[in-house]
């Protein structure tokens, strides 16, 4: 389906913390559809848009909408520190 090797897919497993396969009793992996398709996004990203891993993991994130959450709570806290020192600033120009 992925037309990668084995070793790849489980390299990918290792870096995308999206990617659990069931285990069956005797330790083969079983991959669900959910599995697949992030599979395929992933080789989407590496191979065909040229991201690298981390490049990957971000664009998945930001996919999902989880980049921009912790970038909004960042900016916030930054805003306020400023407008913390500028209230400073006025109350010791006043």
């Amino acid at each position: 389906i992925l037309n990668v090797e084995s070793y790849v897919i489980r390299y990918w497993e290792t870096e995308f913390r999206s990617i659990k396969p069931a285990r069956t009793k005797s330790s083969q992996r079983l991959y669900r559809k959910k599995d697949v398709q992030e599979l395929l996004t992933i080789r989407d990203l590496l191979y065909s848009q040229r991201f690298t891993i981390d490049g990957a993991k971000k664009q998945l994130a930001r996919m999902r909408g989880e980049g921009d959450l912790n970038a909004k709570s960042s900016d916030r806290e930054k805003l306020l520190l400023i407008k913390q020192e500028l209230r400073e600033i006025r109350n010791i120009i006043s």
